[in-house]
């Protein structure tokens, strides 16, 4: 069958696939099951299909791509732009399939089996940072009920609880040390899941050709890297490193009316997580840059100075997020005199 567009609304066990013939008329828009689905895909001559980037698209992009089609990703917040009135899979299709003939449609590129590991690893991690960070606080709270407190830092809290379990003055119950004494384990639990799950991430993500280049960016660690990989992959789909700091939402959000722009906060558009870790890392720099003399401590030390130490941080997380795709983009290392050269300032003229 030959078709110029098929776009597919995806579901676990249902399919909802329209089909665009060549002179842009609709052949069918119906359902299918999940067997049936892949039944018919045997059959589908190599064409455009267009998915929506949710749950499993880039499974089926992925599949997809190995039968010979090209596919196109449209995130969900552009095809809601073409839905009709009533929510419903037919017109969900329809929309997806009007979406991807757009002439400046922005695509989601299908991540490889590497990325999608990558990204997995990186989600389970942050789920479990998570939970160790909340048993941690209930358990400060829990015991500052009796009396007894820990000071600020995690590594500091490790090493106090086991001392105030088995110190017999303290306000602490019999019964609080047993649940408190099981809290402890939980947390050492989830410290050595977490330690194995970085080892794992650092054996995958060393796979990756940019990885280690990667690592000569300061604020690229073990766990930005991988997680840069997996969202950005080779950067190809960007076209200036500006780019990526929009995608990601570290960018100033703006707003303009008669002719007059008006820059506000960043937008925090994008991928979440890892605009977290940026900003995580950025952090991290900006609290060794007074021992430190380069074009970029000399860079941030003269803006923290102008604009404050929150909007220094934010606008490195920018400046990190241009480097590391340039780097994936590449095959060089890191260089900070080019990245953080000082500008040329253009001589005045004369005056008359």
């Amino acid at each position: 069958m030959k078709a110029k567009l098929v776009g597919i609304d995806l579901a676990k066990n249902v399919f909802q696939v329209c089909v665009i013939a060549l002179n842009g008329s609709v052949l069918f828009n119906k359902k299918f099951s999940r067997n049936k689905f892949l039944e018919w895909l045997k059959d589908l001559e190599p064409t455009t299909v267009a998915l929506e980037a949710c749950g499993t698209g880039h499974f089926w992009g992925r599949k997809l791509q190995a039968a010979g089609h090209i596919v196109r990703l449209i995130p969900a917040q552009h095809v809601k732009a073409f839905c009709r009135v009533h929510k419903s899979d037919k017109g969900d299709a329809l929309a997806i399939t009007e979406a991807a003939q757009r002439p400046k449609m922005h695509f989601v590129p299908v991540k490889t089996l590497g990325q999608q590991d990558l990204q997995l690893l990186g989600r389970v991690r942050s789920k479990l940072v998570s939970q160790r960070t909340e048993l941690i606080s209930q358990v400060r709270g829990l015991a500052g009920e009796y009396g007894v407190t820990f000071p600020v830092s995690r590594a500091a809290f490790m090493t106090g609880l086991p001392l105030a379990l088995e110190d017999a003055d303290n306000g602490l119950t019999q019964l609080a040390r047993f649940a408190l004494r099981n809290a402890l384990e939980d947390i050492r639990a989830l410290d050595t899941r977490l330690a194995a799950l970085a080892t794992q991430t650092a054996a995958a993500a060393k796979q990756e050709p940019a990885y280690e280049r990667l690592l000569t960016v300061p604020g690229f660690g073990p766990v930005v890297a991988p997680a840069f990989i997996a969202a950005v992959g080779n950067g190809q789909q960007f076209e200036h490193g500006r780019d990526v700091s929009a995608w990601l939402g570290i960018v100033p959000k703006q707003q303009g009316t008669g002719g007059k722009v008006q820059l506000m906060r960043i937008s925090k558009n994008g991928d979440r997580e890892l605009r977290t870790l940026l900003i995580h890392g950025a952090r991290a720099v900006l609290r060794w840059v007074d021992r430190r003399d380069d074009p970029m401590s000399r860079w941030l030390l003269s803006l923290r100075a102008r604009r404050g130490e929150a909007r220094a941080i934010v606008a490195l997380a920018n400046k990190l997020a241009r480097i590391g795709w340039a780097v994936l983009r590449g095959d060089k290392d890191f260089d900070v005199t080019k990245a953080f050269r000082p500008k040329a300032i253009k001589p005045q003229p004369a005056a008359a």
